[in-house]
C-alpha cells in the first residue's frame, strides 16, 4: 500500500511538476524500497551504471521494461501499479514524459548487452516473480537496449 501511495504521488507530482507531491512520492517509495530490498531492475541498473550509463535516466528506461517482464509473474503487483498510475502503464507515463525507450538512446553499446546479462543474472534475487535464466535476462536486456517492449 505504501509503495502504491508513492508511486501515484510520483505520477501526479511528475504529470503537475508538483514538487511537494513528488517529495512526497519520493518519501513513500523509499520507504517501501527499506523494507523490500531491491530486485532485478535494481539490480540490473547496478551493472549497466558500472558500465557507465547514467543513473537516473538508465533507470528510467529500464523500469518499464523491467515491469513488463515480471508482470506475467505478478499480476496483482503489476495492477496495483497501473491503478496508482491512473489506469495508464508505464510505458506510457513514459512516453508522456519524454523518457528514451532503449538503453542504446543512452549510449549503451550493443556489444555490451552479453555482458551486461551475464553480470546481472548471479545477483538476480531468488524471488523475481519471472524466472531469468535459459536466457530470458538477455532477452530483457535486449528489449531495453533495443526499446522494443515485449510482455
Amino acid at each position: 500500500m505504501i509503495a502504491q501511495e508513492g508511486i501515484a504521488a510520483l505520477a501526479t507530482g511528475l504529470r503537475e511538476d508538483d514538487p511537494a507531491e513528488l517529495l512526497r512520492g519520493a518519501w513513500l517509495t523509499a520507504s517501501a524500497f527499506a523494507v523490500t530490498g531491491s530486485g532485478l531492475h535494481h539490480k540490473l541498473c547496478h551493472v549497466l551504471g558500472g558500465m557507465g550509463m547514467p543513473h537516473a535516466r538508465t533507470h528510467a528506461v529500464v523500469l518499464p521494461h523491467v515491469l513488463a517482464f515480471n508482470a506475467p509473474g505478478a499480476p496483482d503487483a503489476a495492477a496495483r501499479v497501473a491503478r496508482a498510475l491512473g489506469g495508464s502503464g508505464l510505458r506510457a507515463l513514459a512516453d508522456e514524459l519524454g523518457v528514451p525507450r532503449g538503453l542504446r538512446d543512452l549510449g549503451l553499446p550493443e556489444e555490451k548487452i552479453d555482458e551486461a546479462a551475464a553480470l546481472t543474472e548471479p545477483v538476480v534475487p531468488a524471488d523475481n516473480p519471472v524466472p531469468v535464466g535459459s536466457g530470458a535476462l538477455r532477452r530483457l536486456v535486449r528489449d531495453a537496449w533495443s526499446g522494443e517492449q515485449h510482455g
